[in-house]
């Protein structure tokens, strides 16, 4: 009995995803002048721009077929040329994740990744030269299809270039690991598929696709369409000559590869595998065989599929893509009341940043106030500096710098600042009384239906309303530092809080482009309650005794983004501290206060590190305060204890129902505090690990809803 082909096993893979969303793949002929009759392309899967096109294996088989009729076109010298673009908008964003995840077999795993390059290797092999036209937003797949074209082309708007498969647990293995370092060399190729995959898949807009030397031509998007093919005219006329740089196979080669392996470790320590593999990949890529590098391809792209990184990733990625622009348990959107002003109180750095993100988002005028007009006046500038900042990057445009440096202004008076405002967030140093004093003082110079909002980031919010005539208004909105950075928004529905009120919150979260999820008014909300008994956990260890640097890398097996104590060094000693008494008050059989950071705050101490070497070093002066016992402890059980620690504290937030559901707490440490998509949310890992179990007697998800295949 013959083996399977490619598509047979293709065939089998669609027979087992009967709702994959099918890309055609149409072709019509033009004229181009003084060059000849032309076929293009066109993939789209009858959905408007917000459902991209994508590839599965259907898919895949459409595409086949249109090439099945160019390819007889040319070799029969009726056409000169192919061209390949996507509907409005949306060129395409690579294989159907929702496919992917239904594969129970390797040799089906497999088959994906030769049916990818068995189909999109035809393009290179026409009879005539094609052409790639990157209208919109293309991402795997849709990047790697156009790799294979002869020539390539790039609208100025497209909003988002990526080669994600890192990010997600995969591999660029429909040719960008092989065909991208050979176009544009080993170097630059790191950077597309390590370095921004993993630094939160970083897009590339346009301009940069052609900097790069992907894209041959950049073009507006009013008529991208017919520029490229004028230019595509004047390259089959032969008037017009690409010249691309040579690549450079030396040195340069192995440099950038092991460069891509000091930012793997950086960001996973080698924790995940799919960055190595990429590297691996790329390193053989050097030879420019590439039969032999589509090989290593379908392998690793099979090893993945099945392995459990990938599954993790896909997890947090509908979780951030799905469960984050719709949060569970918002009220009706028909509820909130539009924003037409905004009120910040305090100047401070994050009042600059919260004042800076409301006008560039909502475009309407943010007022700022303080205790001086010496504070508001620098808060002001801060923020028009930072304007000036995004002009100097291309972020802005120069009417677009100066309608918000017009909409950013300060005011001493507090009735004369918010008297019409719709929205006032209050930023102020984070003690109770301080809030209250300020609440109340809002209320007397508010309209009736003005909501009022607190960054606090562990302060009970139906506290600080208690005493207000009207504490139904009264919303927490918690941002995470840097503002502009991280996308989570914790939007806390107070004992009091309206219905209205908290759609208006919701309605401006999605404004401000937050991934905004609805947490109860408990100690700390999500986010700093989970990290603050993490860290206790790390502190504790120190406190009695175990080494700082077995504490420290005690959890690097977790790949997470950056080192316990450099998290620490960021948040702030000081903001730490406040939040661990705040814990220890509300919960003093779990939370502790380290007297070990409570004694650098003391000191004025900015963190545990120094950075003379221009790598963080532990500060001998921070290592002199150190008062430790003498219970020793190896990584291993440190690791044990943080994570016994975690999977008790988040099965109690559900039982208090803090949030809706376990994914609710994966959506916020992802989008809040950078836990890896490798690992899928904290709740999955923590049940693939067995912790959950063992710690709860159950695990904190369904099966199926992040479930890992057996290898």
């Amino acid at each position: 009995m013959s083996e399977p082909t490619t598509k047979d096993l293709l065939a089998q893979a669609a027979e087992r995803f009967p709702d994959e969303v099918v890309t055609q793949a149409h072709v019509r002929h033009l004229e181009l002048p003084g060059a000849g009759r032309f076929a293009l392309v066109t993939l789209d899967n009858g959905f408007d721009h917000t459902k991209p096109s994508t590839f599965g294996p259907r898919s895949l088989g459409h595409l086949d077929a249109a090439l099945d009729q160019v390819e007889k076109e040319a070799a029969d010298g009726e056409i000169i040329g192919v061209g390949i673009t996507g509907k409005p908008f949306i060129f395409a964003v690579g294989a159907d994740l929702k496919g992917v995840e239904l594969l129970a077999r390797r040799e089906e795993a497999l088959a994906i990744g030769r049916g990818g390059h068995e189909v999109f290797s035809r393009l290179r092999s026409l009879a005539v030269p094609t052409f790639a036209y990157y209208n919109g937003a293309a991402m795997g797949g849709g990047v790697e299809i156009g790799l294979y074209c002869t020539y390539r082309t790039v609208s100025a708007s497209v909003p988002a270039f990526a080669l994600p498969e890192v990010f997600l647990g995969l591999v660029p293995g429909w040719g960008g690991c092989t065909l991208l370092p050979d176009l544009i060399g080993a170097d630059r190729a790191v950077t597309v598929i390590i370095e921004n995959a993993l630094n939160q898949n970083r897009q590339l807009k346009g301009a940069q696709v052609f900097e790069l030397g992907i894209a041959d031509a950049l073009f507006e998007a009013a008529d991208f369409l017919e520029q490229s093919l004028a230019w595509t005219a004047a390259v089959l006329r032969g008037q017009l000559e690409v010249a691309r740089p040579q690549v450079d196979r030396g040195e340069a080669w192995d440099l950038a590869v092991a460069r891509g392996r000091e930012i793997a470790d950086s960001k996973v320590h080698g924790a995940a595998p799919a960055a190595y593999r990429a590297l691996e990949l790329i390193s053989a890529a050097r030879g420019g065989d590439l039969r032999q590098g589509f090989a290593a391809e379908d392998e690793a792209l099979a090893d993945l599929i099945m392995g459990g990184e990938l599954r993790a990733g896909v997890y947090a990625f509908n979780l951030v893509q799905k469960r984050g622009k719709r949060p569970v348990g918002a009220p009706d959107r028909s509820l909130a009341r539009p924003v037409s002003k905004v009120g910040v109180v305090g100047a401070g750095l994050m009042a600059s940043q919260l004042a800076l993100l409301f006008a560039r988002r909502l475009e309407v005028p943010v007022v700022l106030t303080d205790v001086d007009q010496e504070r508001i006046d620098k808060g002001v500038a801060s923020v028009h500096g930072e304007i000036d900042r995004l002009l100097t990057r291309g972020r802005v445009r120069p009417d677009q710098a100066n309608r918000l440096k017009g909409l950013v202004t300060g005011h001493l008076d507090k009735a004369a600042a918010f008297g019409d405002a719709d929205f006032v967030i209050e930023a102020v140093f984070e003690e109770m009384g301080v809030k209250q004093q300020v609440f109340a003082e809002l209320e007397a110079v508010v309209r009736p239906d003005a909501v009022l909002a607190t960054n606090t980031s562990s302060l009970s919010v139906s506290e600080m309303a208690a005493k207000l005539a009207h504490p139904e208004r009264v919303v927490g909105f918690h941002f995470f530092n840097p503002v502009a950075v991280l996308p989570l928004l914790e939007v806390v529905r107070a004992e009091a809080t309206d219905d209205a009120s908290l759609a208006t919150a919701f309605a401006v979260a999605k404004k401000l482009k937050k991934t905004a999820v609805l947490v109860k008014d408990a100690p700390a909300f999500v986010v700093n309650r989970i990290l603050t008994r993490f860290m206790g956990e790390i502190q504790n260890a120190i406190d009695e005794g175990t080494p700082w640097d077995v504490a420290e890398r005690a959890v690097e097996p977790l790949g997470l983004p950056m080192s316990p104590l450099v998290l620490l060094e960021l948040v702030g000693p000081a903001i730490g501290l406040h939040v661990s008494q705040t814990l220890h008050d509300a919960f003093p059989e779990r939370f502790t206060v380290s007297r070990n950071l409570a004694a650098m705050v003391r000191a004025g101490k900015r963190g545990f590190y120094v950075h003379d070497s221009g790598r963080p070093e532990l500060d001998p002066e921070v290592l002199a305060l150190v008062e430790q016992g003498d219970t020793v402890l190896t990584g291993e059980q440190v690791r044990a204890r943080v994570l016994d620690a975690v999977a008790q504290e988040i099965g109690l937030m559900l039982d208090e129902g803090v949030v809706a559901e376990a994914q609710d707490i994966d959506l916020c440490l992802i989008t809040g505090a950078g836990w890896p998509f490798h690992l899928g949310g904290v709740t999955p890992y923590l049940d693939r690990e067995g912790v959950s179990q063992r710690v709860n007697g159950k695990p904190f998800l369904e099966p199926g809803v992040a479930s890992v295949p057996a290898v």
